[in-house]
């Protein structure tokens, strides 16, 4: 039977919702030279890839954190996420913006949320973390137990899981960058003289093609 991972791998290779450029790279936000382009959001446009997303995701919260009172996910691309696994857990679900809202209530956490609760957070891609730990620790401060966070996938950055480490917040993903890179190359998406850069720039993402 396929693993879960090589078959999340699959779909967002399938569904371009991750593209890979060795020979003709993407710029991201922050400036990095990168070979691959994460675009997650995708999942959502393809019921199969949406559904089977879910069904992980549940399973995972099941396995892993039984007694999670509420699902927490990441804005922007991991609220619909996060209300999907609420829905098949029949959860409770909220959501944490990137930054307090500058009028009315302020809000940083949307939704019905109580000190002591105990919460799972949804991400749709771990890059450093940076993001998706601002989220974490805005639920601490309104005083709720984060027992951990799931996303979908993660480029394996060290970086990563120093900061999560750092932050005492365990994270899992459906899938990886090692997964991804090595189905890349048995559906042929990837040409065997493009998985050594494909590795290389994962080495050391900032300085890679400067």
């Amino acid at each position: 039977m396929q693993s879960t991972a090589k078959q999340i791998a699959e779909y967002l290779l399938q569904i371009k919702a991750i593209k890979l450029e060795p020979t003709n790279p993407f710029t991201w936000a922050s400036g990095w030279k990168s070979p691959i382009y994460c675009d997650n959001r995708k999942t959502l446009s393809y019921p199969q890839v949406r559904n089977d997303i879910k069904k992980a995701f549940a399973k995972a919260v099941l396995a892993k954190y039984p007694d999670v009172e509420v699902i927490a996910g990441v804005a922007t691309g991991a609220i619909a996420l996060g209300a999907l696994v609420a829905d098949e857990l029949n959860l409770p679900m909220v959501y944490i913006r990137s930054a307090a809202k500058a009028h009315g209530m302020t809000n940083m956490i949307e939704g019905d949320l109580k000190a002591g609760q105990k919460v799972v957070v949804i991400e749709d891609l771990i890059s450093t973390g940076g993001s998706s730990l601002k989220a974490v620790q805005a639920l601490r401060e309104a005083e709720c137990n984060v027992m951990g966070m799931l996303a979908i996938f993660t480029y394996g950055f060290q970086t990563a899981e120093d900061n999560f480490t750092n932050a005492n917040c365990v994270v899992d993903t459906l899938s990886d960058y090692n997964t991804m890179i090595d189905c890349a190359q048995e559906i042929g998406y990837v040409k065997a003289e493009d998985v050594d850069q494909l590795k290389e720039w994962r080495k050391d993402p900032a300085n890679w093609r400067k």
